[in-house]
């Protein structure tokens, strides 16, 4: 295939738009160039392009040279992996990705679930061996699109990045949490944090930019706030939990709830481990053999009317009168579905550094990959 050769890189910051079916084309093809089937590969794009698409750009693009393609170049994730049940009880699954690679992984597990629930009212597939599922939103959506509410949930496996409160040696993750619901003819809600004050994509981001973090985020071992995120691979600070100082003690145990639900209920690596007793305070071991907790619940199935009373809801919602009438009421998933609606018309906005560097893989890999012209932005 030809590719556009990079031409002169636009001014620093500004962003250079692709339009979404592209990105996704792109990835596509890196993945398969990498051994995925194109059948994986396309389902891996898509979850990874979520990212840019309708945010966190953290878990987007951004990833694919920094994250997922060493994961498959050192042979801890397995393009071609076949996973395994170990247990089927009907509604409840049991399941080994065998380092499949997360991406796609994360979204057949939620594909089974949602099979399970439209059968029983409930599905659950518990998952372990797993790599990076990128945006745990992405997965928990496809539960959505089908009538239902999904749930996802996912530890880091034995990396350990956070301290629990007062402790000295980081011993759990960031622990991702995902929710996500029909609402009618409304944008589905869409709940997807991490049970840390953030992600460490949004603070190497940050980083990338020359952005100042603001408050709340980093603490160093005093506890004194940390601005400049470049202090947290630097080793001079750590992630705070989400909820501050005064309720860490919140964020901290949606921590460790996921951590029991994707880790201790398949068998999976664990980030609170004797080894992590070892650690000198700062961020320690690996993100290997991740454990998910993805489940699809069908209202549906257990009585009628589930439907309108989502309607209902959120509409309700929607409705509440706002202190500022600029600042309308919304509700988690509302921003994000129409700032995806809008971007896959009007292309999806990189900066400039990540479209050189796909640019540059696209040159290597000899894939098509080019900035929409201006005529069509």
């Amino acid at each position: 295939m030809t590719t556009a050769a990079p031409t002169q890189a636009p001014p620093e910051r500004e962003a250079v738009r692709v339009r979404h079916d592209d990105l996704v084309a792109f990835a596509a093809g890196v993945f398969t160039d990498r051994g995925l089937p194109p059948d994986r590969a396309a389902e891996a794009a898509r979850a990874l392009c979520h990212g840019d698409l309708a945010g966190p750009r953290s878990h987007g693009l951004a990833n694919l040279t920094r994250l997922y393609l060493p994961l498959l170049d050192e042979g801890r994730a397995d393009p071609a992996a076949e996973p395994r049940v170990l247990a089927d009880l009907g509604a409840a699954v049991l399941w080994d990705s065998r380092r499949a690679l997360g991406l796609w992984a994360a979204s057949e597990a939620m594909d089974l679930a949602a099979e399970r629930a439209a059968r029983h009212g409930i599905g659950l597939v518990s998952v372990r061996g797993a790599t990076h599922l990128g945006c745990a939103g992405y997965h928990a959506l496809r539960a959505a699109e089908r009538g239902m509410v999904g749930l996802v949930a996912s530890n880091c496996g034995r990396q350990r990045i956070a301290r629990p409160p007062g402790g000295a040696v980081a011993m759990l993750g960031t622990n991702p949490l995902s929710v996500a619901a029909p609402a009618g003819e409304h944008p589905p809600f869409l709940l997807d944090m991490s049970t840390t004050a953030a992600p460490t994509g949004r603070i190497r981001q940050a980083a990338r930019e020359g952005l100042a973090l603001p408050e709340g985020l980093l603490c160093d071992d005093t506890g004194a706030p940390v601005t400049d995120p470049a202090a947290f691979d630097a080793g001079r600070a750590h992630l705070m939990w989400l909820g501050g100082e005064a309720g860490r003690y919140k964020g901290f145990g949606l921590g460790l709830m996921v951590e029991v639900l994707s880790a201790l209920v398949p068998g999976a690596g664990t980030g609170p481990h004797p080894d992590a007793l070892d650690g000198d305070g700062g961020p320690s071991g690996r993100d290997d053999d991740i454990g998910f907790f993805v489940a699809a619940i069908a209202p549906g199935a257990l009585r009628q009317g589930a439907d309108d009373d989502a309607r209902e809801l959120f509409g309700a919602l929607l409705a509440c009168p706002p202190t500022d009438p600029d600042a309308p009421v919304r509700y988690p998933g509302w921003h994000e579905y129409h700032r995806a609606r809008e971007l896959r018309l009007a292309g999806v906005p990189l900066e400039a550094e990540l479209y050189a560097e796909l640019a540059e893989l696209a040159d290597r890999t000899g894939l098509p990959f080019e900035a929409m012209r201006e005529e069509t932005r």
